[in-house]
């Protein structure tokens, strides 16, 4: 990214971490739609989860709650309460989730209309062929369901510990 120094009018590159990354809340949102994927239909609790992963139950709260209001997960109050998955897991397409549970996909300056202070925005090339990379990588993810994840249960339940719950 460039930035101009006032102080002197020189022009500076400034390194920055454009990495693209998913924010930790959709990670947390694929982990538990795993985890109560590879379970079944049997309940799972965010305990049970937040011991499973070493998650913070409170992040884990916020996860469960938002996937239950986009309709990825149901929720059971009450004593033997817990949750588990909505949607058969061929009815979850990963791509539909994380456009749905991820805030932003900012991956330069000028995709936040906002906060856009680049002056190369008038002639620049580098934006549409990032926006063409952003659809090409939801196009992949689109192609997925959470059963694609599912497939391999019984390392999931060995690795989760499912088999003790």
């Amino acid at each position: 990214m460039l930035a101009s120094d006032d102080s002197d009018n020189h022009v500076r590159f400034l390194m920055t971490d454009t990495n693209m990354r998913h924010t930790v809340f959709t990670d947390y949102c694929l982990r538990v739609l795993i985890f109560t994927g590879a379970r079944g239909e049997r309940l799972s609790t965010i305990d049970d989860i937040s011991k499973a992963y070493g998650i913070s139950r409170n992040h884990l709260m916020k996860v469960v709650h938002r996937l239950g209001q986009e309709g990825y997960v149901e929720t059971i109050r009450g004593r033997s309460g817990g949750i588990r998955l909505a949607r058969a897991p061929e009815h979850i397409n990963i791509g539909e989730l994380i456009s749905r549970v991820e805030e932003d996909f900012h991956l330069v300056e000028c995709f936040n209309e906002k906060q856009n202070h680049c002056v190369l925005m008038p002639a620049c090339k580098l934006n549409p062929i990032l926006h063409e990379a952003l659809e090409a990588y939801f196009s992949v993810l689109r192609q997925y369901r959470l059963s694609d994840l599912l497939c391999n249960r019984q390392a999931l339940e060995t690795l989760l510990y499912l088999r003790d719950i």
